[in-house]
């Protein structure tokens, strides 16, 4: 299990990297301004493309891992085992789908900056239903993560599969991320508790992924 464990070790943490550094390079949740985005991605479609296919890559790692993390801990508890694989390959799943969606803003973009009066007004609220929906099935998505991340925390707490602090942490965080998402998905939408379930994380995932990889190595 020692090359398992590396491998998932290592994916947490890319998983991490390429999703913040997609963020940062371009493409971000959350923001349903149709005008600004349609023409930010006409004006650089190639930094559009690349953050697109940065997500593209994190969440096909998460299908990866998903079945790495299967592998290692699965003979503990079967049952949550399978839980977890569906909701966490379901999450990239709907990540995946979502990537392909935002490749075709391309081809709207470039419409949109070539037209104007109703047609451009068209356009924009295509584009902003078209983010909008986005959003709403990444949000979706979390509350499918948190879920997966929940299950194997309860795997990792109830059979000492991970140092305690590692499996409590995860379930803190799992329990958080899914209130956080399950109530945004209701439009009762509460920003403290998603920006610090999504923080606690993070935390739980540098961590987590961190004594994965330091245990392969030792």
């Amino acid at each position: 299990m020692i090359i398992e464990m590396g491998l998932s070790g290592f994916l947490f943490l890319f998983i991490l990297v390429t999703f913040l550094t997609s963020g940062a390079f371009f493409y971000k949740y959350g923001d349903v301004d149709s005008d600004d985005r349609l023409q930010k991605i006409n004006n650089d479609p190639k930094k559009f493309k690349m953050s697109i296919v940065l997500l593209l890559i994190s969440s096909v790692s998460v299908i990866a891992l998903t079945a790495i993390l299967f592998i290692i801990f699965s003979p503990y508890n079967l049952i949550l085992g399978v839980v977890w694989t569906i909701f966490r390959i379901g999450e990239g799943l709907v990540l995946i789908y979502n990537e392909k969606i935002s490749w075709n803003l391309i081809n709207t973009a470039r419409q949109y900056s070539v037209t104007s009066g109703a047609e451009k007004n068209v356009l924009s609220d295509l584009g902003r239903s078209i983010f909008q929906t986005l959003n709403y099935r990444f949000v979706f998505s979390q509350f499918l993560f948190g879920i997966g991340t929940l299950t194997y925390s309860i795997v990792f707490v109830t059979y000492g599969a991970v140092p305690p602090i590692i499996g409590w942490l995860g379930l803190v965080a799992g329990i958080l991320v899914v209130l956080g998402n399950g109530t945004q998905l209701a439009k009762r939408s509460f920003k403290s508790l998603n920006l610090f379930g999504g923080l606690l994380m993070i935390l739980f995932e540098v961590i987590f992924g961190g004594w994965l990889l330091f245990s392969s190595i030792i």
